[in-house]
Formats: structure tokens, sequence, C-alpha cells
């Protein structure tokens, strides 16, 4: 095939970035925003040795499952790559990503129960983070486009909460009215460079952060905030934050409170949660209280046990379950998601509990080496997954049982298959969609020694 060739192409299949994929003479080739059952016409875009890249330049026979995207920014924007498709069909995908991910990277075979879907799949979301640019000598924000830097200059979202739409137009048109210039990412000039909001699911408290490239230029905000609180009464912090460093990392380590609070609380699973810019939690905080749930159930806590919670961000997952251990542990490498964890076990007069900052393995081995033996350990790191040393060192202590909570199928897959190797073995393991309209997806998975 050659670039520009347009082909007949009946989509088979779906890759866990979203692309449909189809058949053509042998050849794979990948297309974004189709579904399963379509039949187009497809222009080919990017030719490799064994497979292809193709757009949709006509479809002939749409797929059942196809829908209205209801959405002027999907085309554009790289948030969702579900949304021409019925949820249904997306659980179906979802749960076989999951499913396939153990059974070929990690060679498990295990009983994989039905996906747990999101009842809530539009405005689901308590935090957005917003790249600010400059296009035509205006000050633009919204989402990068898909595998780009480009913004799209639409922050109209569905997976947000309406009220940060407002917010965000309010803070766009203070910074064009006032001529506050946007960061150029080539330059590095400019002030301005994200909106990042938080909300409270429960409390519907809300803290405005906004990415400067210098927190002592905060007095051109003054009038901002005078604007902003007046439209908006659960408005009850805003916060600059100073990235002056030419990087893709959108938060930097200086922040200034210029009105109101540090942080923001919420309620998650019964407890209260105090949440400052950088903390770990949750996107989805109602679906959240059901994985967390779930991850409990897999726990099976019997109300003496030593439960270790690694990657254990704010606290929010060792704290659910704190009323049915004897102890809890949490270890984290952030300090401030530490210091929230504390404040939150104080403000919810949680005794039982301690938390540790640090490297998980390095930690799991201190732990280890003051005798510490949790009958439970959850584990809920990063996409990356967990490094071999955290893993052995979980293994060591011995523990009936180990779930593992992940957000990447694929490096969850690999880590079992590492336990497995070292004398556990997974009982069963459940896909949960967090993110609804989008590819990623977590995955609960229990592993015991009874299952070699």
């Amino acid at each position: 095939m050659n670039k520009n060739e347009i082909i007949p192409l009946e989509i088979t299949g779906m890759t866990n970035e979203g692309n449909g994929v189809g058949r053509y003479n042998g050849i794979a080739v990948f297309v974004p925003m189709t579904a399963v059952g379509d039949v187009i016409d497809c222009r080919i875009v990017k030719v490799q040795k064994n497979f292809c890249y193709g757009i949709i330049e006509n479809v002939i026979s749409a797929s059942d499952k196809r829908i209205d995207d209801n959405c002027e920014a999907y085309s554009k924007c790289g948030g969702c790559s579900f949304r021409h498709f019925s949820y249904n069909e997306e659980l179906r995908i979802k749960e076989d990503f999951v499913r396939s991910s153990f059974e070929r990277i990690g060679k498990i075979k295990a009983d994989c129960e039905p996906i747990l879907g999101c009842d809530k799949i539009e405005h689901y979301r308590n935090k957005a983070q917003y790249p600010v640019a400059e296009q035509n000598g205006k000050a633009i924000c919204g989402f990068y486009s898909r595998r780009s830097h480009r913004v799209t200059g639409t922050y109209d979202c569905l997976l947000q909460p309406a009220v940060f739409t407002s917010i965000v137009h309010e803070i766009m048109n203070y910074i064009n009215s006032n001529n506050i210039p946007a960061y150029n990412e080539i330059t590095g000039k400019g002030l301005v460079r994200h909106i990042y909001l938080r909300r409270g699911e429960h409390s519907s408290e809300i803290m405005v952060c906004i990415v400067v490239t210098n927190v002592k230029k905060s007095d051109i905000f003054n009038d901002l905030i005078k604007l902003l609180c007046n439209k908006f009464s659960d408005i009850v912090s805003i916060v600059l934050n100073e990235n002056s460093k030419n990087t893709n990392v959108i938060i930097g380590k200086k922040f200034k409170t210029i009105y109101g609070k540090d942080t923001i609380t919420d309620i998650m699973c019964g407890r209260k949660i105090i949440l400052s810019p950088q903390s770990f939690y949750q996107v989805n905080t109602l679906q959240a209280e059901r994985l967390y749930a779930l991850a409990k159930e897999y726990a099976a806590l019997s109300g003496t046990d030593l439960l270790l919670d690694l990657y254990c961000g704010a606290g929010t997952i060792g704290l659910s379950m704190s009323d049915t251990v004897k102890k809890l542990i949490g270890v984290e490498i952030v300090p401030s998601a530490i210091e929230n964890a504390k404040f939150n076990a104080k403000e919810n007069s949680i005794d039982n509990a301690e938390f540790i900052c640090g490297d998980a393995g390095q930690v799991a081995e201190i732990l280890y080496d003051r005798g510490e033996r949790p009958n439970v350990i959850i584990a809920d790191p990063a996409r990356k997954g967990c490094d071999k040393e955290t893993l052995e060192y979980m293994v060591k202590m011995n523990p009936d049982i180990i779930v593992m909570i992940s957000c990447n199928p694929a490096t969850a897959a690999r880590d079992c298959a590492i336990m497995c190797e070292l004398g556990y073995g997974v009982v069963k393991y459940r896909a949960v969609d967090l993110f609804p309209r989008t590819t990623h997806v977590e995955c609960v998975v229990l592993l015991t020694k009874a299952h070699k």
C-alpha cells in the first residue's frame, strides 16, 4: 500500500489505544474513530513495514454499535476515544483489554469477573487540567489534540462538571481583557501555562490553581479573585503554582495561595479527605468508591489484620478500610500526600494508622527488617507498575492476601506474573471502568498463597 491510497476496509477489532483495526491483503490497518462492524473507504496516511495507519474517507456501512458522538470537539481533542459507539460496546472492549492482558502478557488463567461499569458516563471528573497557549495573538485554552501539543481551543468538555466550563470561560476572558501573555512552549516566554481545577464530588468545594512561570506576579490576578468569588460561591481556594522549567510536567514545586484555603475537603467512602493541589485522588469519586469497595471485598479483612497500603497517596484506600483492621500502614513517596494522609486520619479520628514517606520498595524492606508482617497488602501503583524489588518484598512478607489495583492492565499482568513465579497465584480479577469514553480502564486483582 502507498500513502494516500484509498482501500475498502472492514473493522474487525479494536486496539487498547482506541483505534479500530482491519486487514487488507493480510496487512493490519489501524483507523481511529471507527467501530467494530464498520465498512469504510480508508485513506492510508502512514505506511510501516508490517502495518499501516489510515483515516476514514467514507463510511460505506456503519456498525450497529455506532452512535452520534454528541461532542463538537471530539474529532480534534485527544481526551475521548470511544464516544462514537455505545457504552455497552465500550465495556465489552475494556473487559477484553483486561482479559487479553492477563492471558497474553501474564500467561494467567484465572476467573475474569464481569466488568464493573459506571452509572454516570458524563460530567464525572473531579479534576481538569487545561493547557493555555497563544493563537493569532490571543490566549486560548482547551485540551491537546491527539498525539500533539496543539491546543484545541475548546474547553466545553462533557467529561467535566459544567461549572468548570464556566470558570475557565471567566478566567480566559480576564486573561485576554488584561493582555496577560500565554506561555509559549517554543520560546519559553509568557506567564500562564495551565488552568487546573479540582472539585469535591460530595462537598462541592472547588480549588482553582493557575500554573504560571512566576508567582511573584500574583498582583495581576487580584481582580480575577474578586470576579471568581462573586460568581462561584463553591470556590474556597485559589492557588498559583510556579513552573518556569521547559518541561511537559504540568505542576511545579512552588505554590502560593492567593485566596482562601491551601486545600479543599471531600468525602470518600464516608471518610473526610483533605486535598492539596498535588495530592493523588481518583478523578471519578463515585466510581472510585465502588472500586475501593471491590478491593475491600477481595481483601476479606477480619478486624485483626495488619494492612499494608503501598502507593497510598492521600490514604483514601487504606482509610476506607481502617475500621476493619487492627493496624494500617500506608506508604507513599510524595511528601505532601503523606501529610494529607496523616491529616485525613486525624480528621476522621482514626488512631490505628501509620503513614510513611518513601519509595515503596525501600520502605517495604524497612518494614520487613523491623518485623512487620502484614496479613493483607494492597498495592495501587502508577501506570508503570511495581519494580521487582517491591514485588519481592511484598512476597517476602508472606501475607495471606495481596490485592493489586492498577490503571494499566499490561503492567498489572506483568507484575502478577512475577508474583506467580515467587509463589503466589491469581484467584480472580475484575475490570472497573473509572473513565468512560476514554481508553483507560482499571482492574482489581486478588492473589493468595493458596493458588500457587
